[in-house]
């Protein structure tokens, strides 16, 4: 079994580079040692004992999120559709992180649950929760191969390694700290990573920009070029969504990716919920994704236009996007490394190779601490081996991160046949987080809901969506770009919501007793919010915040149509 085609890309390090990069695994590897000193329970590997402050998991929740999706996939997305890549942030993010902070983190938090998986159990019983932690526990160790094949590319370009080395070095270094010092350890270095990225990728963006010619010269060269001028207009997206009609192109963007891919990933995602759950009180739980959202939407400036200057400057790529078989070995998932390799001297390479590493750990080491999270609570101690002392389900999640990063190993080979990374996650978000979504969305605000229509919905939406990627696969219909994904998304959670509408007139529901602090209308307010939530200053609260994020991604919507 080998690895996709191994690049022949090389990039030009020297001494200094590869300085900074060691200097940067020597604080990854401290962070992990000093994390590990302050664990001494269960609650402090999984969930760093819920004693963190919203700036440091704000940070965190928006690190773990800008792993391989953010860097390499949305590089490469920029490359190949331009300005429509920006729906993925302000339409197919921003809202959703909102949504979290102001109407679900309460119920979450409040809850003390410790993965979403459990709130499914608590709201609908085992029958929804055993297939919730399946499916996520297989879309984590999926995902975490996605971050893994990129760490090992990095190396691969760098060193010149074997792509099959590379990856079970990559895999090394992250299991390791994440074994050491658990959440804790993830959410530092998640921190620390953030700041490494940013640090990596503006550089990166400007010199970019002035040797194309500025923002007018990238706008007269993309307009020039095979895309056309439509890939400097975000709206409306054809080529992105696969519609040729301008109507359908937009709601297919504003449903399937802004609410239901959207929504169903921001909000049931245990790999960003897990760091608003280790927040110090409930205010700080709400306030983690709306603090995220903030450099959330300008994230695509330094993510989105490297890949659309490297479309129109680097030669293999602007051969690459006019004849893409004529050059095999050449991928849109490779723009941003052959962007460095053109503009940056070396000094600023070592930052930026720095900054790729940074990005796909963090997204791997979240992957992974919320694997063992759910694996050792929501499968092995609820299904397997029950009411054994806190210190065994702390050594079984050590063995769960172990486990994972093996796995991701070989998950990793999947990702590796795909040119553009970000066609293969909306495929594996449409299967697992638009159907769950649909799930959790009702069952939250419908007291009516019965268990059984909680899991049958989920299982419904799950294989409608899989039955939609089926057909597109075998040419039934046929649509480009990412199309597929969209509509397999808003199928899933048409067919979700329609079947546990049905399942629940002929079932009955959970006594109203029971559905306190997990259904809206059987939940007093006051739970909902912090005791002094009253006495908060303004940049404390978390609806005047979500209001002041609203107000400025809805000018970014704007200002690039």
């Amino acid at each position: 079994m080998t690895l996709a085609a191994e690049s022949t890309l090389r990039l030009d390090a020297q001494f200094v580079d590869y300085s900074l990069v060691a200097l940067y695994f020597v604080f990854v590897m401290g962070i992990g040692f000093i994390a590990r000193s302050r664990i001494s329970s269960s609650i402090d590997f999984f969930l760093s004992g819920r004693s963190l402050p919203a700036w440091v998991t704000g940070l965190a929740f928006i690190s773990a999120n800008l792993g391989a999706v953010e860097i390499m996939g949305m590089s490469a997305n920029g490359a190949q559709y331009g300005m429509p890549t920006m729906h993925y942030f302000w339409i197919g993010a921003v809202p959703a992180m909102l949504f979290l902070g102001v109407v679900m983190m309460p119920f979450y938090y409040g809850s003390k649950v410790r993965s979403v998986p459990e709130f499914m159990r608590r709201r609908f019983g085992t029958g929804a929760h055993l297939v919730n932690a399946l499916s996520f526990a297989i879309a984590q160790v999926l995902i975490a191969g996605v971050n893994l094949y990129l760490l090992g590319t990095i190396v691969n370009v760098l060193l010149g390694w074997s792509l099959w080395v590379s990856v079970i070095v990559a895999a090394i270094i992250v299991l390791s700290y994440i074994t050491l010092g658990g959440l804790s350890a993830a959410i530092y270095n998640e921190v620390l990573q953030f700041f490494i990225i940013v640090a990596a990728l503006l550089p990166l963006t400007l010199v970019g920009l002035h040797k194309v010619g500025g923002w007018q010269g990238l706008s007269d060269k993309v307009s020039a070029g095979p895309g056309g001028p439509e890939q400097m207009s975000s709206w409306p997206g054809n080529e992105l969504s696969g519609f040729e009609n301008d109507f359908l192109s937009v709601f297919g963007i504003v449903f399937g990716l802004g609410f239901v891919l959207s929504f169903g990933y921001w909000t049931t995602n245990f790999v960003e919920v897990q760091r608003a759950m280790a927040s110090d009180s409930m205010s700080a739980a709400r306030r983690t994704p709306i603090i995220g959202s903030f450099p959330k939407m300008f994230i695509p400036f330094i993510v989105v236009i490297p890949g659309m200057i490297a479309a129109v400057l680097v030669p293999e790529m602007i051969d690459y996007k006019a004849d893409p078989a004529a050059h095999p070995d050449v991928k849109y998932n490779d723009s941003i490394l052959y962007l460095m390799k053109d503009v940056l001297p070396n000094g600023i390479l070592g930052v930026a190779i720095a900054g790729l590493l940074a990005a796909f750990m963090a997204g791997m080491a979240a992957n992974i601490s919320a694997f063992n999270t759910v694996f050792s609570y929501d499968l092995w101690q609820q299904y397997i081996v029950k009411h054994k002392p806190d210190d065994y389900y702390l050594r079984i999640g050590r063995l769960a991160t172990v486990g994972a990063t093996v796995i991701a190993i070989f998950t990793a080979y999947i990702a590796s046949s795909y040119s553009n990374l970000m066609d293969y996650l909306q495929q594996l978000f449409s299967f697992f987080n638009a159907p769950l979504f649909a799930t959790f969305i009702l069952g939250m605000f419908w007291k009516r809901m019965s268990a059984t229509a909680g899991w049958v919905g989920l299982v419904s939406g799950t294989l409608s969506a899989i039955t939609v990627f089926v057909l597109h696969e075998n040419e039934v219909f046929t649509l480009s770009g990412q199309g597929s994904s969209f509509v397999a998304a808003g199928v899933a959670f048409v067919v979700d919501i329609t079947v546990s509408v049905i399942v629940t007139m002929y079932t009955s529901p959970k006594p109203a007793a029971e559905l306190v602090g997990l259904v809206y209308s059987e939940t007093p307010r006051e739970s909902l919010r912090d005791a002094n939530a009253d006495t908060e200053k303004w940049w404390q609260s978390p609806t005047k915040l979500a209001l002041i994020s609203l107000i400025m991604v809805t000018a970014l919507n704007i200002i690039f149509w």
